[in-house]
């Protein structure tokens, strides 16, 4: 956090009169929450970094984004655009991650050092309407959206296993070929079947149709983003918001859009191995749980350990194609790539959770429940699962942030053509009262 804002800073010296750097917000813990501005246009476009604590690329790809549009006219002084980079909207649980940022990257080191807030705690989520959002990051955020009514905003996240994908708020035609060149030309797979996403429609592969937010419970809130958002708060503006999801390890099964030799077989296997899992880490965090009321900050870390042991069994049952309510019958057509992305995120919940309660166990200082030895052999298990059996590989940073920035770019192009055409038309545009999009190929 510390080298963003410095860098950042040392941009706006070296380019004063093109860049600024201003003070939109402060975190829970006092955090300034900075914006970089560069360029002097009409129109706005709005990226936010660090939405999610344990997804740091999007500071790299900010900063990225700056000097492209400081050297190039085309995106920055010629193209009438201003654009906003927030460095990054959850800088305090960002620091909490700061064990894992300096190398060595290897998954085990990732997972032991990972930390993400509980569902309610994270910045973009509404789950009460933006009137009642309460997280100052949250606020921040809103108010900004008002102050720019940008006809762009990109929300920069990071997946730690899998590949690469786009969501939308608003169709985007072209964009999904424009990924694929982009993912091609540096090596990143496409989630052909992102299990984010795996009831929402598609756009073109690896890019997908956020749906309107609705009212549901929490716990599916918690695992399909189905509460208001400050992805939709600036839809009344016009707003298109591209969410921009860029791979840490990827792995090339997510891209393989076959269909599976035997569907169901998979997803038992899926749906057992969650519950298995699951089983086994409610049997450490009961062994833990007595030994906590004097470990410093230890809500925070157990408010996401009882986010992802409350979805587990729900999703376990969800995926079983053996279950009594026949909830799997009701998921879509499924690929190779979607089987792939969700025996992923079965072992994303069972290793977030150990990674968690391994730093539970590290604060409390001395493993006064004998712990240890069984989170870290489970952590060795399961990450060896994601190397061995999905050939996870790390993707570095440089990569990570070209992909991205890319992404941001042509997300740009496409939603800066469309505005044009509907001015040269006189069609309303996104506007409340937009008519279907214009094609633009």
């Amino acid at each position: 956090m510390d080298e963003l804002g410095a860098r950042a800073a040392a941009l706006v010296a070296r380019r004063p009169r093109d860049a600024r750097l201003r003070r939109v917000g402060t975190s829970r813990a006092g955090t300034p929450l900075w914006l970089l501005s560069v360029g002097h246009g009409s129109r706005q476009a709005l990226v936010v970094a660090g939405p999610h604590a344990n997804e740091p690329v999007g500071g790299a790809t900010v900063l990225r984004l700056a000097e492209r549009a400081l050297a190039d006219p085309g995106i920055g002084e010629g193209a009438d655009v201003t654009w906003n980079l927030l460095l990054c909207l959850d800088p305090d649980g960002s620091r909490r991650n700061e064990g894992w940022l300096a190398g060595p990257y290897t998954l085990g080191q990732y997972f032991r050092n990972f930390f993400r807030p509980g569902f309610l705690e994270q910045p973009e989520w509404l789950p009460d309407g933006a009137a009642a959002a309460a997280l100052p990051e949250t606020r921040a955020l809103l108010d900004l959206q008002d102050e720019l009514r940008p006809f762009l905003q990109c929300s920069l996240h990071g997946v730690d296993v899998g590949g690469g994908f786009v969501e939308l708020t608003r169709d985007l035609p072209g964009l999904a070929q424009r990924v694929a060149h982009t993912a091609a030309r540096l090596g990143i797979p496409r989630e052909l079947g992102a299990y984010d996403t795996l009831y929402w429609p598609g756009l073109g592969p690896a890019v997908y149709r956020i749906p309107p937010p609705r009212r549901g419970d929490l716990a599916a809130a918690i695992t399909e983003a189905a509460v208001e958002s400050t992805w939709f708060h600036p839809h009344r503006h016009g707003t298109v918001t591209a969410v921009v999801e860029a791979p840490m390890w990827g792995a090339d099964a997510v891209a393989d859009g076959s269909a599976p030799a035997d569907r169901d077989a998979v997803l038992r296997t899926v749906s057992r191995t969650l519950r298995h899992d699951t089983r086994l880490l409610e049997r450490l965090l009961a062994r833990i749980r007595p030994h906590l009321a004097d470990v410093p900050d230890a809500a925070r870390l157990l408010a996401p350990v009882d986010d992802y042991l409350l979805v587990c069994p729900g999703l376990a049952d969800a995926w079983d194609p053996d279950t009594d309510d026949g909830a799997a019958h009701l998921l879509p057509p499924l690929t190779a790539a979607h089987l792939a992305a969700l025996r992923i995120a079965g072992r994303r919940l069972a290793l977030r959770t150990a990674g968690l309660l391994h730093q539970l166990v590290r604060t409390a200082g001395d493993d006064p429940a004998g712990v240890l030895p069984d989170l870290d052999r489970l952590i060795e298990e399961w990450c060896a699962d994601y190397r061995d059996g999905l050939g996870a590989r790390w993707i570095p940073v440089a990569r990570q942030a070209e992909y991205q920035t890319r992404v941001v770019l042509a997300a740009f192009a496409l939603a800066g053509r469309y505005a044009r055409a509907c001015s040269r038309s006189g069609e309303p545009g996104w506007g409340p009262q937009a008519a279907v999009p214009i094609p633009l190929e």
